[in-house]
């Protein structure tokens, strides 16, 4: 879909930023609405959305188990550095 969107679980990044993760839902939210900056009238939209998008991420890293690797994000050192772990 959009190849500046990286693969945020564990091996292929073993630690994932706060940035990171904002930078994934910024660029998901960008291709689906179309806008690389939306106009003034929509820019709450688009925030919004953004928002809820690193949310939904988080939630899904926090939660997913890697074979043989854990229980995901809580086994991470960038979790446990920004108290979601």
């Amino acid at each position: 879909m959009c190849r500046s969107i990286k693969t945020l679980r564990e091996p292929f990044t073993p630690q994932v930023t706060e940035a990171d993760i904002e930078a994934a839902a910024l660029q998901y939210v960008r291709k689906i609405s179309g806008f690389r900056a939306p106009a003034a009238h929509n820019a709450a939209a688009f925030e919004a959305a953004v928002a809820a998008v690193t949310e939904a991420t988080r939630t899904l890293l926090d939660q997913l188990v890697v074979r043989g690797g854990g229980s995901g994000a809580a086994d991470r050192p960038a979790a446990a550095a920004t108290g979601r772990g």
